[in-house]
């Protein structure tokens, strides 16, 4: 009785939305638990990282170098001051400006191109190239910090980058570490990763590093799925309840 007044003329499309918002706190519950696997899957992947010695890459670099983001790593160089670009809206202790991104060619044999995230510069005196010189560090340098991906895309809600118009050959100003893209406008191939170095907080002469700071915890995702699923179990337990006290059934 209550399945024939569900498919009924009077109820069929209230029937349509209970199990079509039954469906979509399902499908919901699933996409959080999703979610939750990938966060699981990060926290692995940086507990692990950290658990591994110092990578030199002065010693070795590893063909599978784009799958030990957040290592810890060392190496030793020249900066290629000519190529290194600016990533944009970025701040420290809430003033705006840049962070430099430099290429630094690795002496090995053959030389190897990494970039590193050498910090924030601030926003004012810098909107050109040329106010970068005041930072450049000649000689030999050796840098420590964790590797990093690039990131293809922006983040939702972020600035897509910029394209080049006619005749540019090159962008000074990013607003993501694309790898890949900054990449196309150097002379030489680099490395899938990135260098984010060690931060010192006696250190307030720019650039200045910086690192995120990483919660291992696995978030609210499971909660979030469980109330989802409850709220699919209210609609489609409740909902035949719900009719069947309209019409006056009996259980």
């Amino acid at each position: 009785m209550i399945l024939q007044a569900m498919i009924s003329r009077k109820w069929v499309l209230t029937t349509i939305l209970v199990i079509a918002g039954a469906a979509l706190c399902v499908r919901l519950g699933i996409w959080q638990l999703d979610r939750l696997e990938q966060r699981r899957a990060f926290n692995n992947q940086v507990e692990s990282m950290r658990t591994m010695e110092v990578l030199d890459l002065n010693d070795s670099i590893p063909e599978d170098i784009a799958g030990m983001e957040y290592r810890k790593i060392v190496v030793r160089g020249v900066y290629d001051f000519e190529n290194q670009v600016a990533l944009q809206n970025y701040y420290h202790q809430g003033l705006p400006g840049y962070h430099l991104l430099t290429p630094l060619i690795i002496e090995v044999d053959p030389p190897t191109i990494i970039l590193v995230d050498r910090g924030w510069i601030p926003l004012e005196g810098n909107g050109s190239r040329s106010g970068w010189n005041r930072y450049d560090k000649q000689g030999q340098v050796e840098v420590q910090g964790v590797m990093r991906l690039g990131e293809a895309k922006a983040q939702i809600g972020g600035i897509p980058e910029p394209t080049l118009s006619p005749g540019q050959t090159r962008l000074d100003y990013w607003y993501i570490p694309n790898l890949e893209r900054i990449s196309q406008q150097l002379p030489y191939p680099v490395l899938p990763v990135y260098i984010q170095t060690d931060v010192d907080l006696n250190d307030d002469q720019p650039p200045i590093p910086f690192q995120e700071e990483i919660e291992l915890t696995e978030g609210p995702h499971l909660g979030y799925a469980g109330q989802w699923f409850i709220f699919a179990t209210i609609l489609l337990v409740g909902y035949p309840l719900y009719l069947r006290k309209q019409l006056g059934a009996k259980p």
